[in-house]
């Protein structure tokens, strides 16, 4: 890893710990969460050209806290400054040299952020963009990116969500049960989201995005160890490290998409699909199964199948009738439907997609038409299944999807 890179991977640890003890500290979100990335700004420039201070952590307080005061007194200056400084920052707390150590109790309160950016008050787009940026420590420009929108719209994005968050009188507090359990949940689907978008992309000329699925799997892997015994955040990470697995054997040397039957396992993550593994069998071993751990027991079929016809498909399908159970949803019927034409045979797979032509959660996503092209394929009705590979092909707006789709109808 480049020194750059380790200073980045730094900072972004240290962002939720730094935005916790300030926010505990002064109370205004709002204003905390913008000191914070200044001071993760101004450390990007100086640690990487003078090094990482003694206590990188103290270093980004001291700043944010000044950060912070010197915009405190900016307002105030329109007001009653001395009042509103009094008020803001306690008289018996002076502001330490960047150098200096951090007074601030040793407490990691990245858990209680992603509650807070996870709120019920914010819709999913509002909390996966407060999340990267508060608990994430990504900048506004670098959401922006991710998501292909300009930065301008991101920025109002982010400032409605945290004004949402101050009208609704949310609390910097780890709720209590069972309010911490639902935006717990709250928080597995944020992360979920986000890591989702990563690997396969919903627009754009690339298939996947490595920094949305780095930093999913990071909080991913952040939440779990906060919350040890929660089976569901245990499957979470799980399916996201089994999943990430094959990122590099999921895209040719041209960038174009390769399907899970051909590509070469050799050169899936071995450390990921071992952690990914022994997580899921732990998390399974305790209880009943939710729908993060079924899905990542079914990645994990996959992984431990050295070559495509190897795979357990009778499993499969057996842990898919589970999470229709679980957690029904069009996607998962989709994916069900594959793994009974594995088992039964296409036709099988084919009558049971056609119960979701009249869902109009997905009647018209590409992903709909183009499993219908692969088993029209395997059934040998080449005419119709060229007709949806086509079709898909003009639903989707991920590039590569649709270079994926438009050579297998031409096939």
């Amino acid at each position: 890893m480049s020194p750059h890179a380790r200073v980045e991977e730094l900072l972004r640890g240290l962002a939720p710990q730094v935005l916790g003890v300030l926010v505990r500290r002064y109370r205004n979100f709002d204003a905390c969460e913008d000191a914070v990335q200044e001071a993760l700004l101004e450390a990007a420039v100086q640690w990487r050209a003078h090094g990482v201070p003694e206590s990188p952590r103290g270093w980004l307080i001291t700043v944010a806290s000044r950060r912070l005061a010197d915009r405190v007194r900016s307002d105030a200056a329109r007001r009653r400054r001395e009042d509103t400084v009094a008020a803001m920052v306690p008289a018996h707390e002076t502001v330490a040299p960047p150098a200096g150590e951090d007074r601030a109790p040793d407490q990691d309160d990245t858990l209680t952020l992603l509650l807070l950016c996870c709120h019920p008050a914010l819709s999913p787009a509002s909390q996966i963009a407060l999340t990267l940026r508060a608990v994430g420590g990504l900048t506004t420009a670098e959401i922006a990116r991710a998501f292909m929108v300009p930065e301008a719209t991101m920025a109002q994005r982010i400032s409605r969500a945290k004004q949402q968050i101050k009208a609704a009188g949310a609390r910097f507090e780890m709720p209590a049960d069972p309010e911490r359990t639902e935006r717990l949940r709250a928080v597995l689907h944020v992360l979920y989201l986000i890591f989702n978008e990563g690997y396969t992309a919903s627009s754009g000329p690339v298939l996947q995005r490595a920094e949305l699925t780095g930093e999913a799997i990071r909080l991913a892997r952040a939440v779990h160890e906060r919350a040890p015994d929660d089976g569901e955040a245990a499957g979470l990470l799980a399916l996201m490290l089994l999943t990430d697995a094959r990122r590099a054997a999921r895209t040719a040397p041209d960038g174009g998409l390769v399907p899970l039957a051909e590509q070469d396992r050799r050169r899936w993550n071995a450390d990921s699909i071992r952690e990914g593994i022994g997580l899921i069998t732990e998390a399974l071993a305790r209880g009943p199964a939710g729908a993060y751990q079924l899905q990542a027991a079914i990645a994990a079929v996959h992984a431990e199948a050295a070559r495509a016809e190897d795979t357990d498909w009778p499993q499969i399908v057996g842990l898919y009738r589970l999470l229709e159970r679980v957690a029904p949803n069009p996607m998962v019927t989709l994916n069900h439907a594959v793994a009974v034409a594995m088992v039964d045979g296409p036709r099988a797979g084919l009558d049971l997609l056609a119960t979701l032509d009249a869902d109009d959660r997905i009647a018209k996503h590409h992903r709909l038409e183009a499993v219908r092209a692969h088993l029209l394929e395997l059934a040998g009705d080449h005419a119709a299944a060229r007709a949806s590979y086509r079709m898909a092909a003009r639903r989707t707006t991920s590039l590569p999807e649709q270079r994926y789709l438009e050579a297998r109808a031409t096939r």
